[in-house]
């Protein structure tokens, strides 16, 4: 046990940033808090974190684009309650994002799009956004957005360096899980209000 154990801790440390790269991909701002927190706790080097979190949030991006691309309105009226895309919210995005899509692109990058981001991005590929320069915007308000969310979890971690013993653990699983549920309510509230 022990062996694998150990085995399990180096084979964790030689692939912290694939980690970072694919969980980026299925809870984005999680692990950009996180790996500001890691960096600050001298756990991750900065520019392979970076390279890692901007990677796994542009490769999310590309994906969330060809869903829209690709059939997002048969698939959206079917599936798109359960990750918050309802046939109301493509349609207030729809109609103002023809007129403004530059700026509704780089705005919800930056923004956790106001709690529609998943649907501006498919939104974006339904309305065959122009791929390239979809590319460049979502790259762009990708780099901003990750320092940003780095920067919370690095500011976290200097709390967390002043902390000692047992209390440590307990800020660390209070912090996850805070961060977590804010990050839910925030989406749950924007839904909710009109665009």
């Amino acid at each position: 046990m022990e062996l694998f154990f150990g085995s399990f801790l180096t084979w964790l440390e030689s692939s912290k940033y694939v980690i970072l790269f694919l969980g980026t991909l299925i809870e984005g701002p999680v692990f950009m808090i996180s790996g500001g927190f890691l960096l600050r706790t001298g756990q991750l080097d900065f520019f392979p974190a970076y390279i890692a979190l901007v990677s796994g949030d542009f490769v999310a991006d590309i994906f969330w684009y060809y869903v829209g691309f690709f059939g997002a309105r048969p698939l959206t009226n079917r599936l798109g309650s359960y990750i918050g895309i309802t046939p109301e919210i493509i349609e207030k995005i729809e109609h103002r994002f023809k007129k403004y899509q530059d700026h509704i692109l780089f705005i919800s990058k930056i923004t956790m799009g106001f709690g529609l981001a998943l649907a501006t991005l498919t939104v974006a590929g339904m309305l065959k956004v122009n791929f390239r320069r979809y590319l460049f915007i979502n790259f762009a308000g990708g780099l901003i957005w990750v320092i940003f969310l780095m920067s919370v979890g690095y500011f976290f971690g200097d709390i967390y360096s002043k902390i000692s013993g047992p209390m440590s653990i307990v800020f660390v699983v209070a912090l996850l899980v805070a961060v977590v549920l804010a990050l839910r309510s925030i989406n749950k509230y924007l839904l909710k209000k009109e665009i």
